[in-house]
């Protein structure tokens, strides 16, 4: 499907709604085209390779006060008839909006990056080289994963004459090696194929599974820690949809506090969707752009949609997703700035030790010679909020915990069950050091990623075995 088809396609849909739902029918139309092929592997072999090509549209009207979304994957002329009509049907028995903020009127387009032509046609091969090479810088160890790629091209339409169009291509891979038991992981995402390494990230994953035999168990209480990108993920992703979001912020259930310094000077927190191949605009047609939530520690910005734009007395952020009523806007392309001037911890101390293999690159080494006395984390997983105000998460630590000792880490320990209130630990005079270069992680949803280095915190609560 072409930008032009693609185009027709939403244009075609808003005049459907306009005659079957009277010229007083708001409508807004996404028209998108997804590509999507995905290359898996266990027991070192390559058992999978699949890809799909789909076009689906979502529809959303406002007629009468109500407001209903809807949405179909038929694009026949009948097809869209009926997502049309059953939509408005549903309008006449959904209830009223009275938060409803209008259509996006007609804006110039964000201007997004050059997508990779490369990455948005991947053939099978290119995948399936990368996880050989994966294999391969694995040795004898047992290794599991996949390597993706992924291209989507979208139009936008509204019934206030605003149109728009996109693509967007991202590759990513995620592979764990393991030895009697333990794991070690590496993963990575990119605008381009070209950029995942797979026998770097094999070899990354590989000698932290080797490091990782014999773990010993630890008491529980509070322990500076190293955490890697991997970890880092986690603490952006819920700070974004639970702290950066509009609808949370107005309903006062956000620790966010504009003007506020929240967080350690260290810290600044830029969402960034066109920092890297991404569309130009969000659900509601709305240019997406750089916005800076955190800026040297003080929170500066939530994440808005034109709802809880409205209701904020301010302007939508670009920040729109599907579903955006019940969720609110998310910052899904969050980025985690390194200091200017570095690592806060010497370079050049040993950090090599009984499990040096632990530490697969120099940022890392950098803020682990710092630590007396702490933990090296490479993954967080299952992480439930229990608090959303204070932002309060549990979870587990996954793929590798060490102990650290005089700026060298000497063994493997156990998995860690963590209780945490994610904004404390990276509060003012709490985080001791950033990486130089960050690290784009993966994440399931379409579209986002959070990109982080490795970070040294002061204190975080370990509350027993991972059992327990």
């Amino acid at each position: 499907m072409s930008a032009r088809s693609e185009l027709e396609l939403a244009g075609q849909v808003v005049e459907l709604v306009r005659r079957l739902g009277g010229p007083a029918a708001q409508a807004e139309v996404v028209a998108t085209r997804a590509d999507l092929a995905l290359t898996r592997f266990a027991n070192s072999a390559i058992h999978q390779n699949v890809s799909e090509s789909t076009v689906g549209v979502r529809l959303r009207v406002h007629v009468a006060g109500r407001t209903v979304a809807g949405s179909g994957s038929i694009v026949t002329t009948d097809g869209l008839h009926a997502l049309v009509e059953r939509t408005l049907a549903a309008t006449r028995l959904g209830p009223l909006d009275p938060g409803w903020p209008g259509l996006a009127p007609p804006t110039p387009a964000s201007i997004a990056p050059p997508v990779d032509e490369a990455t948005a046609h991947a053939e099978p091969d290119q995948r399936a080289d990368r996880v050989a090479a994966f294999v391969a810088a694995a040795g004898p160890l047992t290794t599991a994963g996949y390597c993706r790629t992924a291209h989507r091209s979208s139009a936008f339409a509204n019934s206030a004459g605003h149109s728009a169009y996109g693509r967007s291509a991202e590759a990513a891979m995620d592979g764990i090696a393991r030895r009697d038991g333990a794991d070690g992981v590496a993963r990575r995402s990119a605008d381009r194929l070209s950029d995942l390494d797979g026998a770097e990230l094999g070899a990354q994953a590989a000698a932290k599974a080797q490091a990782a035999a014999d773990p010993v168990e630890l008491p529980p209480g509070r322990y500076e820690v190293v955490f890697e990108p991997a970890a880092v993920a986690d603490l952006l992703q819920n700070l974004s949809w639970y702290g950066f979001n509009g609808k949370r912020y107005a309903e006062r259930q956000s620790f966010a506090e504009p003007g506020a310094a929240q967080f350690d000077p260290l810290v600044t927190l830029v969402d960034d969707p066109l920092g890297a191949s991404g569309l130009p605009f969000d659900a509601e047609g709305t240019g997406r752009r750089a916005v800076t939530l955190v800026e040297a520690g003080t929170t500066r910005a939530v994440a808005h949609d034109r709802r809880t734009a409205a209701e904020a007395g301010a302007e939508s952020t670009g920040h729109a997703i599907a579903g955006g009523a019940t969720w609110g806007p998310m910052a899904r392309n969050l980025r985690l700035s390194p200091a200017a001037a570095g690592p806060a911890s010497a370079v050049g101390r040993n950090t090599t030790g009984t499990a040096a293999g632990a530490v697969v690159d120099a940022d890392t080494a950098a803020l682990v010679a710092g630590v007396r006395r702490g933990l090296l984390v490479s993954d967080l997983w299952y992480t439930r909020v229990l608090d959303p105000k204070s932002l309060v998460v549990t979870g587990l630590t996954r793929n590798g915990v060490w102990l650290i000792e005089d700026g060298t880490v000497v063994r493997a320990v156990r998995d860690l069950r963590f209780t945490e209130s994610y904004p404390r630990a990276l509060g003012p005079g709490a985080v001791l050091g950033l990486g130089a270069l960050p690290v784009r992680q993966p994440d399931r949803v379409d579209g986002a990623w959070w990109e982080a280095p490795s970070v040294r915190l002061a204190s975080w609560h370990f509350t027993g075995g991972a059992s327990g």
